[in-house]
């Protein structure tokens, strides 16, 4: 069985990084992704470091780009990474969207270097369609790279396929398999990624690989079950119409990628089926320049749409470009929209991130509107422990407070989260996705989760094998 090494990501929700042992002078590595909230050291920029041997990495592989999983790659690329970036077309389009924005906030503003960057960045992306398995080494359809060498000196040949996993556009789960030359075994590998939730917006559910020898699984949601679609939406018209019949507005804090624009083909749902002038003209505000510009390539990304998604753009409506909706660009604007709703308590909603309150310019409105009963802040996304938004969440609805800048805020604000939005699989996705392969795996290992959430997951995977008499090995972390 091939060894597995996790630099990140294996006993907490962020920081995914996963590193496939093939043999002594070969490996693979799956993401390279940031710690957020408690997962995060205090000597955050040590944590950033690439510490571990690189020289073994022939690739690298990208399954989406949110932040914990992308968020170290200028660090890897700065260590000496020189190989191909394998990811998914529309990952393709999106990841120098998301790095540049990384590189600006921890990285450096210099625009020389991050232009720089990028060009070494678009030298090693290599764009895969889904559901085509490439060969990884010498002579390959994704060889050229520095630091590709599969096959060479008779060591084995290794083959990866990405497949939808439904969790935002462009994401992936990774199937690999590798066949040692001299033996002729072989071993198939399947990372999970972050696999998306059923019945979710503008994207089609993931289906589940034929079978695999070890499957690394998150864990996100391994604990819990979300409402249905049609719950959802309800749940999400509630709290916009509190919040208009209290004259004020709805802060949604939501990552600029996969939350904003299912978000906002909900909402365009809503306003669509609604027959009161209040919805009608209800403001939907985008205070975010990068939430903006995702939005724009999931507009020309429509090919990778759902079927539901693109019978509506047939019937002549436009899911993610509607006539209520705004975007605030500027930081002035930005200023000047905070100062303004604040003040008026005129209805509207309100979607900035970042996505945990951790920064951006959501926290500009939660200063300005918590304290005021007016308003609501709407969670529709995990909130890592230790984060301002756990804290809002846990306390908020127990009339606490939360500390945002130094600053203790008093929470007068209506509070409501919505999981099903989350993106995230459930217990009862995560269990489906074993149970429907025709060859489950011996060894299932749990990361991207925290520890309750896997150690629930664990037993329920534990309790599907032996329903079946089956054996497992399910690794709890590390």
């Amino acid at each position: 069985m091939l060894e597995i090494i996790h630099h990140g990501g294996a006993t907490g929700v962020t920081g995914s990084c996963h590193q496939l042992i093939l043999n002594q002078d070969e490996s693979l590595l799956v993401d390279c992704g940031l710690f957020q909230g408690e997962d995060a050291t205090e000597n955050s920029f040590e944590q950033l470091q690439i510490e571990f041997d690189i020289s073994t990495v022939k690739a690298l592989v990208i399954t989406h780009v949110h932040i914990d999983h992308v968020g170290r790659l200028p660090y890897l690329l700065a260590a000496g990474f020189t190989g191909p970036i394998i990811c998914s077309i529309p990952t393709a389009k999106l990841l120098p969207l998301v790095i540049e924005d990384a590189l600006k906030i921890g990285f450096t503003r210099n625009t020389q270097l991050i232009e720089r960057f990028q060009a070494q960045l678009q030298k090693q992306i290599v764009s895969v369609p889904y559901g085509k398995w490439h060969n990884i080494g010498s002579g390959s359809d994704v060889s050229g790279h520095s630091g590709a060498g599969y096959g060479m000196g008779g060591k084995g040949t290794t083959r990866v396929k990405l497949k939808r996993a439904g969790h935002i556009l462009g994401s992936s789960y990774v199937e690999v398999i590798y066949q040692d030359a001299a033996t002729g075994e072989k071993e198939r590998i399947v990372f999970s990624g972050d696999l998306g939730a059923t019945y979710a917006p503008l994207l089609p559910a993931p289906k589940s690989p034929y079978g695999c020898d070890q499957l690394v699984l998150e864990s996100t949601y391994g604990n819990r079950l979300h409402p249905d679609r049609r719950q959802r939406r309800a749940t999400l018209k509630a709290a916009v119409e509190q919040a208009l019949a209290n004259g004020g507005t709805v802060m949604v804090p939501a990552f600029s990628i996969g939350r904003t624009q299912e978000l906002l083909y909900e909402l365009e749902t809503i306003i669509h089926q609604a027959r009161s002038s209040q919805w009608q003209s209800l403001e939907i505000i985008v205070d975010s320049p990068l939430a903006a510009r995702f939005t724009k390539v999931y507009r020309e990304l429509k090919p990778y749409w759902d079927k539901e998604a693109q019978s509506r753009l047939r019937s002549g409506r436009h899911p993610l470009n509607f006539a209520n909706l705004y975007t605030v660009d500027s930081h002035a604007e930005h200023e000047q929209t905070v100062e303004y709703l604040a003040k008026t308590g005129r209805p509207a909603i309100v979607i900035a991130a970042s996505g945990m309150c951790a920064g951006g310019r959501i926290m500009n409105y939660l200063k300005a509107m918590l304290g005021d009963i007016r308003h609501q802040v709407l969670f529709v996304g995990y909130q890592g422990a230790g984060t301002p938004g756990r804290d809002i969440q846990q306390y908020g609805p127990q009339g606490g407070w939360v500390n945002i800048d130094g600053e203790r805020i008093d929470i007068k604000a209506g509070v409501t989260s919505i999981s099903g939005y989350s993106a995230h699989a459930d217990q009862k996705d995560l269990l489906n996705f074993v149970k429907r392969m025709r060859r489950w795996p011996n060894t299932i290992r749990l990361v991207h989760g925290e520890q309750t959430a896997r150690g629930t997951l664990k037993s329920e995977l534990e309790k599907l094998y032996k329903r079946k008499g089956k054996e497992v090995r399910v690794v709890n972390g590390k």
